[in-house]
């Protein structure tokens, strides 16, 4: 049975958004912002969700229990502009019902 789950997205203009997300379609967080339109085109998976370019960028504001970092994404956030702590990359969070209630914010695309 698919399970929607709800994730609260803060845009580049400080607007939080709450989305539902669904879990069986095997999206990611960059694909979910994409799909609700809360970033410019051009401006968010502009490698297409590979882990190379960094525009999917986003800070985890709650303590969700997410996936560790892939070494790809190590290595594309030590390359990254305006990195912090809590930085992540969009288009390696899978939605899945474990992410239910996740907040984040868009990283200002440099």
């Amino acid at each position: 049975m698919a399970t929607d789950i709800t994730i609260s997205i803060t845009d580049r203009d400080g607007i939080t958004h709450e989305v539902q997300a669904p879990t069986d379609m095997n999206m990611n967080i960059m694909e979910l912002v994409r799909a609700y339109e809360l970033a410019p085109e051009g401006t968010i998976g502009v490698c297409g969700g590979m882990a190379m370019c960094a525009s999917c960028q986003c800070y985890v504001l709650n303590d969700i229990e997410l996936p560790e970092k892939t070494p790809d994404e190590e290595a594309m956030l030590w390359e990254a502009y305006n990195v912090k702590d809590n930085s992540r990359l969009g288009c390696q969070i899978h939605l899945t019902t474990e992410i239910d209630g996740l907040a984040i914010e868009l990283a200002p695309f440099a």
